[in-house]
């Protein structure tokens, strides 16, 4: 027995009209299931090619991983999840590019990455890691004084509220630790200070190969080689393709 009228028919009782308008919702809703599960596979492919592009850096892999990333967005503009994992997909692609000396490409795909960071931060302002990735791409601008003076502030900022939103989020210790690194120290920078950031980020995240590599560069710094050295090992443990932590180990980077 059919629920829905022909259109040369009048839904005539309360009944039809009732059946009609729980047909129509129930065509709606499997619409937006159909699109909640296709943002889904979008996130699930990215985060797969995120992952592996992230280790080896890929440009080709972290390419299919930020397509993926953008259909997310396409398919869902509203939700900040997707926008966070472009910029952060953009930034890996940025690090990508400047190791094959291609600067303007650079340069374009870190504005983009930007602007992608600050579209999730302006979707929700709750999110600790939308902050934690705006600011480490502000720390990403940071090639000279002018452009300091520009971007740490905003850098700082955005760290700072990452941290007031969730006191216990990896990232942005591990964005706190970049910005005392590579500060002057007339700007802030202090490598102790840059050794505890780190070593926070590693103890609420023990599985992050990266901040195991930037606790090396730190001790590095600080001239302490075996401390460099054991944070070193622990990264090719956790992760013994990263091509970071290869790079770091051989003294390319």
């Amino acid at each position: 027995m059919a629920l829905m009228p022909s259109p040369s028919v009048a839904v005539r009782t309360p009944a039809h009209r009732f059946l009609l308008v729980l047909l129509l919702a129930q065509i709606a809703c499997s619409g937006l299931y159909a699109s909640d599960s296709d943002t889904g596979a979008f996130q699930k492919d990215g985060e797969r090619q995120f992952e592996e592009g992230r280790i080896l850096l890929d440009a080709t892999t972290l390419t299919a991983a930020r397509n993926s990333f953008a259909q997310c967005a396409r398919q869902d503009p509203n939700n900040s999840r997707c926008f966070v994992d472009l910029a952060r997909t953009e930034y890996y692609l940025v690090k990508v590019e400047n190791i094959a000396r291609h600067t303007d490409a650079s340069r374009k795909m870190l504005d983009n990455a930007v602007a992608d960071a600050q579209k999730a931060v302006a979707l929700n302002d709750r999110s600790a890691e939308a902050h934690a990735v705006l600011a480490d791409l502000y720390g990403a601008k940071i090639t000279g004084m002018m452009s300091g003076m520009k971007f740490g502030p905003k850098a700082s900022a955005e760290t700072q509220r990452a941290l007031q939103l969730d006191p216990n989020d990896a990232l942005a210790y591990a964005v706190q630790g970049r910005k005392y690194l590579f500060s002057p120290g007339a700007f802030g920078g202090d490598v102790d200070k840059a050794i505890e950031s780190f070593k926070h980020a590693v103890a609420l995240d023990q599985h992050s190969d990266e901040d195991f590599v930037w606790l090396a560069k730190a001790y590095h710094k600080k001239g302490d080689a075996a401390l460099e050295k054991e944070a070193l090992a622990q990264a090719l443990r956790l992760s013994p393709r990263s091509v970071f932590a290869q790079r770091v180990q051989s003294g390319q980077e």
